[in-house]
């Protein structure tokens, strides 16, 4: 999964033609560290799609844009608009974002 490090990055990552994945999370965030146990398997079921990680306290402003309110969360944007979001509420085992995934990508 790659980092995405500033706002910039982040801009030019979401203005794909294709959908990309990426996960909102933060290094104090235990259900963040706990996603990180199973998420690599999820990654490897949708290995079609490009992952991406953004640390919302490192890069400011843009979880609030995008209206992340809790972490981990997952979001798909496609040509520059958030297409799907899935809050942390709902991140907490693989078959949540699994059937999320399946559900927004197919």
């Amino acid at each position: 999964m790659e980092q995405i490090n500033t706002e910039d990055k982040f801009n030019e990552v979401i203005n794909s033609e294709e959908p990309v994945i990426i996960k909102f999370f933060a290094d104090w965030c235990p259900d963040c560290k706990r996603m990180d146990m199973f998420i690599g398997d999820v990654m490897e079921e949708f290995k079609n799609y490009q992952w991406f990680e953004i640390n919302s306290d490192e890069v400011k402003g843009i979880a609030e844009k995008y209206e992340v309110m809790g972490i981990p969360s997952i979001l798909i944007f496609q040509e520059g608009e958030k297409k799907a979001h899935q809050h942390s509420a709902y991140t907490k085992s693989p078959e949540s974002v699994t059937e999320f995934l399946q559900q927004q990508l197919g």
